[in-house]
C-alpha cells in the first residue's frame, strides 16, 4: 500500500459536508421538539414560502390511544395464521404421491412478529416452555380451522436440541383438544438446523433418514402433527410418508410460527 498526500481542496470538501450533516441533524432535532407546525418547518427546510400553504381542515392527531383501541389491534395480528402447504415434490423432482403426503396445515402466527411471534421466541429461547396463553390460542385456531379428516390424535416432531419444548407443548395441547398424544415419531441423528442449510436440496437432504416411528405408536385416524416452527416445509414432508406407511390415515401439520424463509 502506498501512503498519498490528500489535497487542500479534499479536507475543505469533506469539512463542508460535515458541517452540513451536522445542520441537518439539528434541523431534525428541532422538528422532533416541536408542538406544532410542521408542515410550515418542512417548507421553510426546504427553501419554500409557507404563507402560501392552505392548511387542510383536519381534527389534531390524538395524544393518547385508547385502551380499547390496543386490544382490539393485538387481537388482529393474533389472527393472522399462515397456511402450510404441503410439498408435491421431493427434492429430485419426483411426484410425491397424494398417499404419502401431508394435509395442508396452519402455523399460528410469522416468527417474531407483533402478534404471537415475540411470545413463541421468548418460550424458546428464554423460558424454555411455551406460555398457556400459546396453547389457548393454538386449541382455538385449530377449532376455527377444523380440518377434515378431524384429527384424532396428535404427535410431535422430536428434536434432541431441545428434547421437552415441543412434546411439551403438544401435550397441552391435546389436552386442550381433549384427544390422546403419542410420541410416535424419534430422531434417529443429530442434523444441523434447516436455516443453516443454503438451498431446498441441501434441506431435504438435512432431514432424509433423520426421522423414524416408534414402534406400534402411530394411530390409524388422522393425526395433528406439532413442531414449534416451520420454515422449509421439509421436516413434515418427510414425517408425513412415515405416519402414512404405518396405517396413519392423514397428516395436518400444525407449527407456532412460520420463518417466513420456506
Amino acid at each position: 500500500m502506498t501512503a498519498a498526500r490528500l489535497s487542500s481542496e479534499f479536507w475543505e470538501r469533506a469539512e463542508r459536508l460535515t458541517a452540513l450533516r451536522y445542520a441537518e441533524q439539528q434541523q431534525m432535532q428541532e422538528y422532533v421538539a416541536l408542538d406544532s407546525g410542521h408542515m410550515e418547518f418542512l417548507i421553510r427546510a426546504l427553501d419554500g414560502n409557507p404563507e402560501n400553504i392552505q392548511q387542510p381542515d383536519l381534527p389534531p392527531l390524538p395524544a393518547e390511544v385508547k385502551p380499547e383501541t390496543v386490544h382490539q389491534v393485538v387481537d388482529f395480528l393474533r389472527r393472522t395464521s399462515r397456511p402450510i402447504n404441503p410439498r408435491k415434490r421431493w427434492a429430485n423432482r419426483r411426484h410425491i404421491p397424494e398417499t404419502q403426503q401431508a394435509q395442508i396445515g396452519r402455523a399460528l402466527c410469522y416468527w417474531g412478529d407483533a402478534g404471537w411471534g415475540e411470545l413463541v421466541r421468548s418460550g424458546k429461547y428464554r423460558d424454555g416452555r411455551f406460555a398457556d396463553e400459546l396453547i389457548s390460542a393454538s386449541a382455538q385456531l385449530i377449532r376455527e380451522w377444523h380440518p377434515q379428516p378431524a384429527p384424532t390424535w396428535v404427535a410431535c416432531i422430536p428434536s434432541r436440541k431441545h428434547p421437552g419444548l415441543v412434546p411439551d407443548f403438544a401435550q397441552r395441547l391435546a389436552k386442550a383438544l381433549d384427544l390422546p398424544f403419542q410420541a410416535a415419531l424419534v430422531k434417529t441423528q443429530d442434523r444441523p438446523p434447516q436455516k443453516e442449510m443454503a438451498n431446498s436440496v441441501q434441506q431435504a437432504r438435512n432431514v432424509e433418514g433423520s426421522l423414524s416411528v416408534l414402534g406400534d405408536s402411530v394411530m390409524p385416524g388422522p393425526v395433528l402433527l406439532v413442531d414449534d416452527m416451520v420454515d422449509s416445509r421439509w421436516t413434515f414432508t418427510v414425517a408425513a410418508p412415515l405416519l402414512r406407511a404405518a396405517g396413519c390415515r392423514a397428516v395436518f401439520p400444525y407449527a407456532l410460527a412460520d420463518t417466513g424463509t420456506g
